[in-house]
């Protein structure tokens, strides 16, 4: 299965958002006076890294078979 356009443009915007929910996190830990994060805020920028990642396999993987 190919991917069309749209749906590369598609996954491109989920990368994208995604990639700046971390970098707004990451800001916010830099910031904060806290002196360790919480685990919360662990767990959702491994999610976030991961939905990356996934993305970006994705769209290699369809490149492959395309």
């Amino acid at each position: 299965m190919e991917l069309d356009l749209d749906e590369s443009s598609l996954a491109i915007g989920r990368i994208e958002r995604a990639l700046s929910r971390l970098e707004k996190a990451l800001t916010e830990r830099a910031t904060r006076p806290a002196p360790a994060p919480a685990t919360n805020d662990q767990s959702a920028l491994k999610a976030e890294v991961a939905a990356v990642i996934g993305e970006l396999d994705r769209l290699i993987t369809e490149a492959k078979n395309g």
